[in-house]
């Protein structure tokens, strides 16, 4: 599908492929995804007891390892700052409706390349939250390279598919912080469960609160995928997900020297939006 096209050639949104966003679907005269219905085993995750339960139906819980939450781990004030700086930078168009802004290395998963190129840092206001984050015992020794802002509208239609993130560059740890409104993030094992006799697609719904702190790891970070649907964004919701460095770029590994580099750059907390052109072929990694 090519993208919503204004006149003038000006670019309303960067959907492509079937990705699709309200303004791409109006624009074509396309719906939402057409869908055929299928059996989905719902369960919520409950932070208190770790476990993804659902209210009928057997088995009625299980336990769903890999997700940290944080509730309140910034304050009202503090959102408000964050917010008010984001957008005082450039928002690029997105695919699936939603805008971002990226702190990070330009990186092509494909070909395993890396530029640093105009990389400047992550952004000095996230260098008290990553402070903060290093005193959780989860992240005592997390050291973020990379920082992507993501604008989610329900007037765009925005949203995110099920996916994995990289796991060549990015480490074990993603860490998100949730602003400006509630969400839900749909957890997606589409083969089923068969250990628990789910034959069908499975679905565990984490609740993230406004101004919460989301960690995945293990089993929630590599084997289920994430998502943000459509129908979960009442409001405008803005994230900003932290992602560290994987074993091969760490002290020891093959490209330990790359990602020295790339940190002394990311933790210097100097830096700027770079605003790279989502249909260019070096892309980065979006959650």
């Amino acid at each position: 599908m090519a993208a919503a096209v204004l006149p003038g050639g000006v670019r309303s949104c960067a959907c492509k492929g079937v990705r699709r966003c309200l303004v791409c679907e109006t624009s074509t005269g396309d719906s939402e995804h057409s869908t055929v219905k299928k059996t989905v085993h719902l369960f919520i995750y409950d932070p208190k007891s770790g476990l993804a339960t659902r209210s009928s139906a057997e088995p009625s819980s299980f336990p769903f390892p890999g997700v940290v939450l944080r509730e309140n781990f910034i304050s009202e004030e503090e959102e408000e700052k964050l917010v008010h700086a984001m957008d005082h930078d450039t928002w690029i168009p997105s695919q699936s409706g939603r805008w971002k802004q990226d702190f990070g290395p330009k990186v092509n998963f494909k070909k395993r390349k890396i530029r640093v190129g105009i990389f400047s840092g992550l952004p000095p206001l996230s260098q008290k939250l990553v402070a903060r984050m290093q005193l959780d015992l989860s992240l005592r020794d997390f050291q973020p390279v990379e920082q992507c802002n993501l604008d989610y509208r329900p007037q765009r239609g925005s949203a995110i598919d099920p996916h994995l993130d990289d796991s060549w560059l990015w480490g074990e740890r993603l860490v998100t912080v949730n602003m400006l409104s509630d969400t839900v993030l749909t957890m997606t094992l589409e083969q089923g469960l068969p250990e628990l006799n789910l034959a069908e697609e499975v679905h565990v719904c984490v609740k993230l609160p406004r101004r919460s702190l989301l960690v995945l790891h293990g089993e929630a970070r590599h084997r289920w995928k994430h998502a943000i649907q459509r129908k979960d964004i009442q409001q405008r919701r803005v994230c900003s997900t932290y992602r560290e460095l994987s074993a091969e770029f760490l002290p020891g590994g093959e490209q330990a020297d790359l990602g020295k580099q790339l940190l002394n750059v990311a933790l210097s907390f100097e830096g700027s939006p770079v605003n790279v052109d989502s249909t260019q072929p070096l892309t980065k990694s979006e959650d």
